[in-house]
C-alpha cells in the first residue's frame, strides 16, 4: 500500500487572469459618488447603487472621496507592461491601486497613490 503524496503548486505559478471589474476582489458595493472614503491605496474601487464604478482618491491632498473611475481592466501586476491601457486603472494582486502610465515611453502599471 503506497501513501499519497501532496505536491504544492510551484512558487512561480501565476494567479488567475482577471481583465475587468467583474472579477476584481474587494470592490465595495453601494458607494455614493462624492462621499468621503478612507483608503486611497488599497481596495479603492466601489460601485454605486446604479452600477457606476468609482474609486477613492484624494485630489491635491484634500480629504479622500469617491470619483468616477477611469476604465478599469481588472487585476494586474505592479510594474508589468500595459501598452494599450494608458490612463486606465487596475488593482494589484495585493489590492494596491494601479494606473497605466507611460514614463520615458515605457507604459507600466504603477502605483496610483503617488
Amino acid at each position: 500500500m503506497s501513501a499519497s503524496v501532496l505536491t504544492p503548486a510551484p512558487a512561480h505559478s501565476q494567479p488567475p487572469s482577471c481583465d475587468d471589474a467583474f472579477c476584481t476582489p474587494g470592490i465595495t458595493p453601494g458607494v455614493v459618488l462624492g462621499a468621503s472614503c478612507n483608503d486611497t491605496r488599497h481596495y479603492v474601487f466601489g460601485t454605486t447603487s446604479w452600477g457606476r464604478l468609482v474609486f477613492c482618491g484624494s485630489p491635491r491632498r484634500y480629504e479622500p472621496r469617491y470619483f468616477r473611475s477611469p476604465p478599469m481592466v481588472g487585476v494586474k501586476a505592479e510594474n508589468s507592461f500595459c501598452r494599450g491601457h494608458e490612463n486606465s486603472v487596475a488593482q494589484g494582486f495585493d489590492g494596491q491601486f494601479l494606473i497605466c502610465q507611460a514614463l520615458d515611453g515605457l507604459p507600466l502599471w504603477r502605483r496610483g497613490d503617488n
